[in-house]
Formats: C-alpha cells, sequence, structure tokens
C-alpha cells in the first residue's frame, strides 16, 4: 500500500499552469491511478496530522486538474477544480487520520510517499504516522538551492529548507531524487545509511501539435520561473542590445513563466522592451508545445538547477537548447545543449545571433538531437519501486 501525499497539489488548485514539482506531484499521481498499484491519497491538515482523503473524490481531482494544465480550461470549470480542492482540504482537515492510518497497518509493506517538498518542514505529523502505521516513509528532494545557493531564495525558505533536509535525515527511510547532482548535494547532509535513489523525470508535454505556420520573425523561448536564480536579466541585457541595433527587425524572446521570488527587478526591466521581449505567464501544454517546436532555441541560463526540466521539455519537442553549464543539465541534456557560462554575456549573445541566423552551429545542435531520447516516466517508477522492493 502506498499513501501519495497530495497536500501540493490541492494547494496549487488556483494556478492555471504548473511548476515542475507540480508536474512531478500529478504524474505520480496518474501513474498510482492507472498502475493498479494498491494505494491511497493523503493530506496534512492545519494541526499538522495526515489524512486520507476520499479515494473517488480525490481521483477525479487529479484528473480534472490535470486536463487544466494540459488543456486549459473555462472559467467554471476552473471555479469547480478549486471547489473540489476545497472539499477535500477540508476532509484532511476534519478527519481520516484514523482511516489513513487503519489502512497503511493493514499492509504488509506499507509506504507513506511524499514527492513534494510541501509541509516536509513539519516532521510531526510524519513521524506520528510512522508509528501509528508502522509505514516506510519516502520522500522525494528536487535540490538542495536554497542550502546551497542562499543568495537565490528568501531567508525564510533557507531555513525552511533546512528543516526539510533535517526531517529526511531523521525520519525518511529511503530518498528518490531527480539527478546525480541532487544526490552528491544530499549526500552530504544525511546518514549514508539511508538509501537514495536516482530517478531522472519523465515528460508529459503533448505531442503531435504542429509549430507556428507563420512567425513574423525567429523567435527564442526562456522557460522557466521569473526569478533571479533562473538569470532572466543576463537576456534582458542581451535583447536590449539587439533591440537598439536591430529595431523592428531584432528577434523576439518570450519569457514564459509566472513570478516567482525576487522577480521585481526583471519586470520593471522587461517592460521597457516590450514588444520585443513578451511576458506569457499561464500557457497549458497545447499552447506551450507547439512554441517551443517553432523556437529558434529555448535559452536557460541559470545559475543552480537540481535537474532542469525545461531541457528535456524543449529537447522533446525538437527546439534546441542553449543552457548554463551546470552538472544537473548535462545530465538531463547530454551531449546535445550548447553549454555556456552563465556568467558569460558575450558568449550567449554570439549563440544567440548564430541561432537567429540558422547558422551551421544550430544545424549541428538539431542533428544531435536527432538521436537523443527523452528519460519516460516509466523508467522513473521502475526505479522507484526497486527502492521500495529494497526497503520490503
Amino acid at each position: 500500500m502506498i499513501a501519495l501525499d497530495l497536500t501540493r497539489l490541492m494547494s496549487r488548485a488556483r494556478f492555471a499552469t504548473p511548476t515542475g514539482i507540480d508536474r512531478v506531484e500529478l504524474a505520480y499521481a496518474q501513474h498510482l491511478l492507472t498502475s493498479g498499484r494498491d494505494h491511497c491519497f493523503a493530506a496534512i491538515n492545519a494541526l499538522g496530522a495526515l489524512g486520507a482523503l476520499p479515494q473517488a473524490d480525490a481521483a477525479r481531482f487529479v484528473e480534472m486538474l490535470a486536463a487544466m494544465w494540459r488543456e486549459g480550461a473555462a472559467p467554471e470549470e476552473a471555479n469547480e477544480i478549486r471547489a473540489l480542492a476545497r472539499r477535500l482540504q477540508r476532509t484532511a482537515l476534519f478527519g481520516g487520520a484514523g482511516e489513513l492510518r487503519t489502512r497503511l497497518r493493514a499492509d504488509a509493506n506499507p509506504v507513506y510517499l511524499l514527492v513534494s517538498h510541501s509541509h516536509l518542514h513539519r516532521p510531526n505529523g510524519i513521524a506520528w504516522l510512522k508509528r501509528a502505521s508502522g509505514a516506510h516513509f519516502v520522500c522525494l528532494i528536487h535540490d538542495l538551492i536554497p542550502l546551497d545557493y542562499p543568495q537565490y531564495t528568501s531567508r525564510a525558505q533557507t531555513a525552511r529548507h533546512r528543516r526539510r533536509i533535517q526531517t529526511v535525515a531523521t525520519l525518511a527511510d529511503g530518498v528518490i531524487v531527480n539527478s546525480a547532482a541532487t544526490r552528491e548535494a544530499l549526500r552530504q547532509r544525511i546518514q549514508p545509511d539511508i538509501p537514495i535513489a536516482v530517478a531522472p523525470l519523465g515528460l508529459d508535454l503533448p505531442a503531435g501539435a504542429a509549430a507556428p505556420t507563420t512567425v513574423e520573425r525567429p523567435y527564442f523561448i526562456c522557460l522557466g520561473t521569473i526569478e533571479p536564480r533562473k538569470n532572466q536579466m543576463l537576456l534582458l541585457d542581451i535583447w536590449h542590445r539587439l533591440a537598439a541595433e536591430h529595431g523592428e527587425r531584432a528577434p523576439r524572446l518570450l519569457l514564459i513563466g509566472r513570478r516567482g521570488w525576487g522577480s521585481e527587478p526583471i519586470i520593471s526591466r522587461l517592460a521597457l522592451l516590450s514588444p520585443v521581449v513578451e511576458e506569457r505567464a499561464s500557457l497549458p501544454d497545447t499552447a506551450l508545445a507547439p512554441l517551443l517546436r517553432g523556437a529558434r532555441a529555448v535559452l536557460f541560463p541559470s545559475f543552480a538547477e537540481g535537474f532542469g526540466l525545461p531541457v528535456i521539455e524543449a529537447l522533446a519537442s525538437g527546439a534546441p537548447v542553449l543552457c548554463s553549464d551546470l552538472p544537473a543539465l548535462r545530465e538531463s541534456g547530454g551531449g546535445v545543449p550548447d553549454y555556456l557560462d552563465p556568467t558569460d554575456a558575450a558568449a550567449w549573445r554570439a549563440a544567440i545571433i548564430d541561432y537567429a541566423a540558422d547558422a551551421p552551429r544550430r544545424q549541428a545542435q538539431l542533428a544531435r538531437l536527432g538521436q537523443w531520447r527523452a528519460p519516460r516516466w516509466d523508467q522513473h517508477f521502475a526505479v522507484v519501486e526497486r527502492l521500495l522492493a529494497e526497503l520490503s
């Protein structure tokens, strides 16, 4: 029996598009619903206790949320999803703890599975569930960026992440990570006897949509949360110069992602570069996929990453990638992208000019891309199942 925590997904129902962590929790929920694996869904309540969710309502919520993030939703549909999330949250608040304990205790090898960082900094509920049910606690750690690069997040987030890793060190029976880079960062902070499984994330963008048929001029995409860690300011500096030099003939830049912590200076700068630079915050997957396919390249000049989901999303869509030379991104992209120093603005500008002109450099990457294969969710879950088998 696996009890998958859906706390984060219920809190994200108010958003029209998902983050990378949202996609992961959703993929786990969909996998359990279709795999035949004995499972239930759980969530934490305001008092810090973990409880079971009504199975039919939780399954319906997962299906509706997946459809909204994939295709978009009319206002009445979005309101229905949010109302269902609120009902599930009330269930977690007013009951379900005894039912969750009973379900897990009835199984020979119960597992409580938390694949987001949600409430990992609140260990009491997890500790109680382990004692009451005998369940193994397995979690997925996406990165240790708030600890290794505290300049890219708030002090509160750094402190919260430190408590999360302390919870892992004291309560986890097994840990899933998305890359060897994340595993090495985590190994420095937890006991060596806790097993860690490296399971690269899979891909769930829709296939088959065509690229835009009418494109006024070449465009590039920067995909991901708008925040200092993602280094969009480097791109805005480059586009300021391109706009000054080429005017209306300058290539366009689309920033696709929600605004994150510390994004205010980036947004202020972006406003000065309209229309050559455009912010697009809420694109469903069916709208994102063809945009990726039509881009000259997807740009990812991030300073720090645990995995780099936009890299595999771009490559799987057939778009070349220019990204930072980081260990986690090399794991994701292999030998396909052009890797650049995130502080070398001149190198980025030269690469962007080459790719805008569809120069041999871009054609060479397209040739490499033909041999690349995207990681799949079934491969990810095979690694997870091996870890669970070792614990049992």
